[in-house]
């Protein structure tokens, strides 16, 4: 009870008459208070940038985490698609025909010309331009004919098992008071997957498949 009193007693605005005692209590709080502060204030100065990093560091981890995870799920499904992918890629590339298969196919197309009842006023192949896996033929074409016939031109080439696009399609009256005789030009391109030997990466230098112009 007398250290109680002794302490409400106590003037704070006259330390140094304090009890030997009090005033070492008090320094003693005082410096502990401050180590305790400075402590705190340069750790958590020093060591927050780390804190931070580490923190971003294990979001990163966990994110990639999740990514892989869900690639591992969906693994097999990813297989599958893979798979249709490479049937579909075959099936388009069986549609493509070799080398040796360019003359007949350019013999396929002037015929479905001629099949459609037009007359064929040009059919000139030009010099074959080489993409990726595959070239490009392009064909100069003029056919006179019926508006009937010219659609019955374009079905028949749509329908051919070999895939050839038309392309700069221009029709236009044979003379200026004809309403049914027709005049169309258009390029038609067709395509050949390039064999292993042959390089891949230039335009080809060699003379176009021997066509027809009249």
């Amino acid at each position: 009870m007398a250290l109680l009193e002794d302490l409400r007693n106590l003037d704070r605005r006259d330390v140094g008459r304090w009890p030997a005692l009090f005033r070492w209590g008090l320094i003693g709080v005082i410096f502990i208070v401050v180590t305790l502060g400075a402590s705190y204030y340069y750790v958590w100065t020093n060591q927050r940038p780390d804190l931070l990093r580490a923190q971003q560091e294990e979001q990163d981890l966990r994110q990639t985490f999740e990514q892989k995870q869900r690639k591992a799920a969906n693994f097999e499904a990813y297989k599958e698609q893979l798979k249709d992918m490479e049937r579909s890629f075959g099936a388009m590339l069986r549609q493509l025909p070799g080398k040796t298969e360019v003359p007949s196919l350019l013999v396929d197309i002037s015929q479905t010309g001629l099949a459609a009842g037009l007359e064929e006023k040009l059919f000139q192949p030009a010099n074959e331009v080489r993409r990726d896996f595959y070239a490009e033929l392009p064909i100069k074409i003029r056919l006179t004919g019926s508006y009937h016939q010219l659609g019955n031109f374009v079905s028949g080439i749509a329908a051919l098992p070999r895939i050839v696009t038309l392309h700069d399609i221009e029709i236009k009256p044979v003379k200026a008071d004809s309403f049914d005789d027709l005049v169309l030009d258009v390029t038609a391109k067709t395509y050949r997957y390039l064999e292993e030997d042959e390089d891949k990466g230039d335009t080809a230098k060699g003379k176009p498949a021997a066509g027809k112009k009249t």
